[in-house]
């Protein structure tokens, strides 16, 4: 799996717009919303990771420079991203999870063992907007809601549906 073009594919699929930056090797998969400006770098290895992430940030980072001081608020909300397919010693996984730790110049995300599109999913969820939508179907809302309210005295309750004065339902609160 092509770790990029699918980071690329969830990044489009959740509101972004990406494109690839090929200003030094390797290729990296640039995103940008509303808010968020960010950089998916992709490496061979986790020692590879562990040993260029920071220059590679400095490097787009300083590319990208005037258009970051220039972003506005956006520019709190840099993100790079570093991540490899290959899995990881315990002792490289350490050294990866102290990168995300370190919150100079941009907000981190770094994995090893990156193989199927849905661990870049995964990956990526911090930057994703919730997807779960409710499945309401045909439903008695009224009397949902009343199971919902059960703390709530059933007269109080019964005046709030039937559109009764907020003062007079604060009144029938105010008296329990």
């Amino acid at each position: 799996m092509d770790i990029q073009t699918q980071a690329e594919i969830v990044l489009r699929d959740a509101g972004y717009e990406t494109w690839s930056w090929t200003g030094s090797p390797p290729l990296v998969a640039c995103f940008e919303n509303q808010t968020v400006i960010g950089f998916v770098h992709v490496f061979d290895s986790g020692a590879d990771l562990i040993r260029r992430w920071e220059i590679d940030q400095q490097t787009v980072l300083a590319r990208h420079s005037t258009a970051l001081r220039s972003a506005g608020l956006k520019a709190w909300n840099v993100y790079s991203i570093f991540l490899t397919a290959e899995q990881a010693s315990p002792h490289e996984q350490r050294a990866v999870e102290r990168i995300e730790e370190d919150f100079s110049l941009a907000r981190k995300i770094a994995r090893t063992a990156v193989r199927t599109p849905q661990d870049v999913e995964r990956v990526l969820l911090p930057l994703i907007g919730v997807k779960a939508q409710p499945l309401l179907g045909d439903a008695n809302f009224e009397a949902r809601l009343r199971s919902r309210l059960k703390d709530i005295p059933a007269d109080a309750v019964t005046a709030f549906l039937a559109s009764t004065k907020a003062e007079d339902v604060a009144r029938i609160l105010g008296d329990q």
